[in-house]
């Protein structure tokens, strides 16, 4: 267990904290100057010798003239250039759609490998990596691909997402009792070392994948976990997969929902260990589904249970430890009432917004995920600053060994 920081003295920064407006949404119209004609429908955007023709309607942001334009996925377009030190991304979105993120990069080879379940291909060719997300539309990002003279994954294949296994963080990486936030994208390190400087914070949520996780995460990597450990911080690592509906929570329309739930349960328990493994979260581990507000009701209560239910046993087959974020007033009440057919996961984490910094909660009863099992996300939603670096966030209070 990693135990609370003490208050430090502060050194000259500024606290803010205010309700988080669409701040990181897409400037109205394309960004940037990489287009070239093409018909009344598309557009071709050249980079690095390589010429993709996509749809007129999609934004083209250029990444080095507006480098804090949040990097998503669950909208249309097509980013140029490397994300950002500090975006401006909104920390509750969720969702799917078609969208690129086209890159520099030094590797040589021409690879490609595509996630199925996360709906992700990744591409390296003649000095670019090409991130291409998809809901529904694949063959759209493949012809896309294929006619910008990249690779991509034949059509009939499930080529492998996965890195290979990186060297295994500490067991107590994801244990801690204190003060937390998690934000849409990991936040770039000058960013982390002015919030640990300058902040109560000792934990940070880090979405790792799944089909809805909405923003890119071009700064998470084993490296970037391995130096924030080594700095003092904790982890939540997120995995927002399938929803209970398309347009619950922050999904607002854009989510892939659960549709069969114990082969997609049981499904993205394997992709949440095999993104959880490559970045170096250990056997023990607990990843936290995240499942977004609905209206529970015999139909879509069944469906959410029998998922869970199917994601934590095939966790805890691989030797992981499950853990869900829900509303207290949809997922939570399902599982408290249905807890004697369903397999409890190992920790909670409960929303409810009422700025009170403590795990307990007169919805949860107390004899339930009571040996440091809890995490309270309090507050929703909000931007603050600390050391000069502003971030929108949800704040949260762990007691997690």
């Amino acid at each position: 267990m990693y135990a609370a920081r003490s208050p430090r003295p502060r050194r000259g920064g500024v606290r803010t904290l205010a309700v988080c407006a669409a701040a990181a949404a897409l400037a109205a119209g394309p960004l940037g100057t990489a287009r070239a004609a093409g018909t009344d429908d598309t557009v071709k955007v050249t980079y690095r010798g390589h010429e993709f023709t996509v749809p007129a309607s999609w934004p083209i942001v250029d990444l080095e003239k507006h480098p804090d334009v949040c990097v998503r996925f669950d909208r249309h377009a097509v980013y140029l250039g490397t994300p950002g030190d500090q975006q401006r991304c909104p920390a509750g979105a969720k969702g799917r759609t078609e969208a690129f993120l086209i890159q520099p990069s030094v590797v040589k080879g021409r690879t490609v490998s595509e996630n199925r379940t996360a709906r992700m291909f990744r591409v390296t060719a003649d000095r670019i990596a090409v991130t291409a997300a998809y809901a529904q539309d694949r063959t759209r990002i493949r012809d896309i691909l294929r006619d910008a003279g990249l690779p991509d994954a034949a059509a009939g294949t499930d080529a492998t997402a996965g890195a290979p296994a990186a060297a295994p963080l500490p067991a107590d990486a994801t244990s801690f009792r204190g003060e937390g936030f998690d934000a849409c994208t990991a936040p770039g390190q000058t960013a982390m070392d002015a919030w640990q400087d300058d902040s109560d914070y000792g934990a940070v949520g880090v979405y790792i994948g799944g089909v809805n996780r909405a923003c890119a995460q071009s700064r998470l990597t084993a490296g970037w976990l391995r130096t924030q450990y080594a700095n003092g911080w904790r982890f939540i690592p997120l995995y927002v997969g399938r929803q209970p509906s398309s347009d619950g929570g922050s999904c607002g329309g854009g989510c892939e929902a659960i549709t069969d739930p114990v082969p997609q349960g049981a499904e993205a328990a394997d992709d949440a260990v095999e993104q959880a493994t490559a970045l170096g979260f250990p056997k023990g581990t607990v990843i936290y589904d995240d499942l977004e507000n609905y209206a529970p009701g015999s139909t879509v209560t069944s469906r959410v249970l029998s998922y869970l239910d199917a994601y934590t046993k095939r966790l805890h087959a691989l030797g992981y430890r499950s853990g869900v974020y829900g509303n207290t007033s949809s997922l939570v009440a399902d599982l408290v009432a249905h807890k004697s057919r369903v397999t409890l996961p190992d920790v909670l984490h409960f929303a409810r917004w009422n700025g009170k910094s403590t795990t307990t909660d007169s919805k949860i009863p107390a004899k339930l995920w009571a040996d440091h099992q809890r995490i309270h996300q309090y507050m929703g939603d909000t931007t603050e600053t600390h050391g000069g670096v502003t971030i929108s966030i949800d704040r949260d209070r762990l007691d997690v060994d």
